[in-house]
């Protein structure tokens, strides 16, 4: 997601593949929890004020920080990798069953089981259905520039990693709304389609398209100038990763003020849809022989999520308020130390994967 890496780390090429603020997004976001329920106390007025910032129920003010936190990380998908599909096209075929056919579907069951039942005496009961609805936007969005990240942490092959997102990025542009609107109305969820599709407009074609322009605008003038770039805007995403998440929780604060027991219980199904996802994938490229190279990029995009699409798409459908908003943060929240998990478990298994 963010390229700035720590001088001190450059001694091992796979903890370099992460910065500062990537290693310690979990510290970040906890910060960005306290800070915006401090805030959400102090200055009622002032975040009702934002809330009320809409336009055909987009929020503008969060709109723009999911832009600048979107477009930076689409600009490092390149499109012309999908011609390499072929080259690994079993690895290619287990990424996008998981992805596709597995994840939202297990989520969308998990969503069901833990917070429809099992969790539901201790869930505020008017919340349910936006809580599920948040899990499967999460679910929905195969991770985008954070793959790359963990691909290097396990020596993934970078033009498979490079290959598989392009692929993912394509098929999330058309397929993103339908599978949303098809989980939602099998749990029973009303599907606001206008809205749907305007979400899926703004940030997912328009970005898109955007990058895309910018890309070739910046490699037109030199590889140098293309990488000085990505590192100048990488501190530009984060910080309106932050900024969102500040004032979601400045929302959100009298909820969990209330009930703190809701974020780790929404935690409970993303990750059993995380470790479940990854073993997966990792075990069905064993299985149709592709190499450990493959099989660790193919795992990590399973098991990880564009949670940053997922939050932006929450806040349109639902709000700043919904429980929806609030199940998508707690996928930022668990990202890192739960992707750094399986990071280490492929890496340490790879002796038994090569046998």
């Amino acid at each position: 997601m963010h390229q700035s890496c720590e001088v001190a780390a450059s001694a091992d090429p796979r903890r370099s593949a992460m910065g500062v603020f990537e290693r310690y997004l979990t510290l970040w976001v906890f910060l960005c929890i306290v800070a915006g329920i401090v805030l959400g106390h102090l200055f009622p007025g002032l975040f009702q004020a934002v809330g009320a910032m809409e336009l055909a129920q987009v929020n503008l003010p969060v709109g723009l920080l999911i832009w600048v936190m979107i477009i930076p990380m689409l600009i490092k998908v390149d499109f012309s990798a999908l011609g390499e599909v072929g080259q690994h096209i079993r690895g290619i075929g287990v990424t996008l069953f998981v992805n596709w056919l597995v994840k939202p579907f297990s989520m969308a069951l998990l969503g069901w089981i833990f917070i429809r039942h099992v969790f539901a005496p201790w869930l505020p009961a008017e919340q349910i259905d936006s809580y599920i609805a948040g899990l499967i936007l999460l679910a929905a969005a195969p991770c985008t520039a954070m793959v790359f990240v963990w691909s290097r942490l396990t020596g993934g092959d970078p033009l498979f990693t490079l290959s598989q997102v392009a692929l993912n990025d394509a098929i999330m542009i058309l397929a993103f709304a339908p599978l949303v609107g098809l989980l939602l109305g099998l749990s029973a969820i009303t599907v606001p389609w206008a809205t749907l599709l305007v979400s899926v407009l703004l940030y997912i074609v328009v970005p898109v398209v955007l990058a895309q322009w910018l890309r070739r605008k910046l490699m037109s003038r030199g590889q140098a100038v293309f990488e000085q770039a990505l590192a100048s805007i990488g501190p530009w995403s984060m910080a309106a990763l932050l900024a969102t998440l500040v004032l979601l929780f400045a929302f959100q604060g009298g909820a969990i003020l209330q009930q703190p027991l809701v974020i780790a219980l929404l935690a409970v199904p993303i990750l059993i849809q995380v470790f479940f996802n990854s073993a997966l994938a990792y075990w069905l490229n064993r299985a149709v022989g592709e190499k450990h190279s493959i099989a660790c990029p193919s795992a990590l995009i399973g098991a990880s999520n564009f949670f940053e699409l997922a939050v932006a798409a929450a806040i349109s459908l639902f709000g700043l308020q919904s429980g929806a908003a609030l199940a998508t943060v707690v996928g930022v929240l668990v990202e890192v130390p739960v992707m750094l998990l399986v990071v280490r478990v492929v890496n340490d298994t790879r002796s038994w994967y090569e046998k």
